[in-house]
């Protein structure tokens, strides 16, 4: 992590540890798992966003920390059930929930965790930090489902495009910061302007995400992984806009048909390129990295704003 977040290193500590007593269980089995996934999980990005747009609001309270676990609980579950969906052996770097105990376990604890969640908020009234977040998960499964039905037929538009990317990538970032907004302010105004600086910051970490799988100078060796699987994402999206005809169908072609050898997928890659998907793809994501600034300098300046700024440049600049 390049941001500097030593000024939430407190609060963050205070949350791992209800983190990790929400995720206990009295089954061997279900606890041998929890344990894993603890010791394996990520940077943490969504409950420090949770933690940091509190405090820019107000005094980080035990509903924030709440908000915070809930936010984190809701991101496992969905992480194990992905697992799942794309019979991914790893997470990580790690092996995955599903690698280890298949399919059962891992629908059943990704289950659990999501029914931990909503328990954490329920049994302390949370109501409104519990409305934000069901929105969320209500709205990464029309996006997965959409990208479902549209990568199917390969006829995604840059439009529908936005709207996957905002349901389901975006949707979980925007409720973690307006989680943590209501939890200190109480203000639906201010919950709502920390909405929108998450929606943007996570439409830019998305379109940076689907950069990595194209390469430049600075990320390295294309990989070509979204191709293999037929996703359409913004760079080949707006490269389909500008071909011609014949060109669209044979890139089209190509993707249905011959997406698994790497001479294919490099002539698709180099397509790309030729045609500034990758340029295109870049300048949208910067256009919401600055609609995330900006609304952030609508707040008083303070080591809190500064250290939310810092975020969404280390969510656009990151090497992986």
């Amino acid at each position: 992590m390049t941001a500097n977040t030593q000024i939430i290193n407190q609060e963050i500590k205070q949350f791992e540890k209800l983190f990790k007593d929400a995720v206990k269980s009295d089954v061997p089995l279900l606890d041998r798992i929890l344990k894993y996934i603890v010791k394996t999980k990520g940077k943490q990005l969504r409950p420090m966003f949770v933690l940091l747009s509190a405090k820019l609001c107000g005094q980080i309270t035990d509903v924030s920390y709440r908000a915070a676990s809930l936010v984190e609980l809701l991101h496992t579950a969905t992480l194990v059930h992905d697992d799942v969906v794309d019979e991914a052996s790893h997470r990580r770097g790690v092996f995955s929930v599903y690698a280890l105990w298949k399919n059962k376990a891992s629908v059943l604890v990704g289950d659990y965790l999501l029914a931990k969640g909503l328990l954490l908020s329920l049994e302390n009234k949370d109501f409104k930090i519990l409305e934000i977040l069901a929105d969320a998960v209500k709205k990464m499964s029309e996006g997965e489902l959409l990208q479902l039905e549209k990568s199917r037929l390969l006829n995604i538009k840059e439009e529908d495009y936005f709207k996957i990317i905002r349901n389901k990538t975006a949707s979980l970032l925007a409720s973690a910061c307006s989680a943590g907004a209501y939890s200190a302010s109480g203000d639906l105004d201010i919950t709502e302007k920390l909405r929108l600086f998450g929606e943007y910051t996570g439409i830019a970490f998305q379109i940076k995400d689907d950069l990595f799988d194209y390469g430049t100078d600075d990320i390295g060796k294309p990989t070509g992984n979204d191709i293999k699987e037929k996703k359409l994402t913004l760079p080949l999206i707006y490269t389909l806009q500008q071909v011609s005809r014949n060109h669209r169908s044979e890139l089209i072609y190509v993707l249905k048909n011959k997406n698994k050898k790497r001479k294919d997928i490099d002539f698709v890659i180099e397509q790309v390129k030729l045609n500034g998907g990758i340029q295109y793809a870049e300048m949208m994501m910067e256009s919401y990295k600055k609609k995330a600034i900006d609304l952030l300098l609508e707040f008083p300046n303070s080591e809190v704003r500064t250290t939310l700024i810092e975020m969404v440049k280390f969510t656009t600049e990151r090497k992986k």
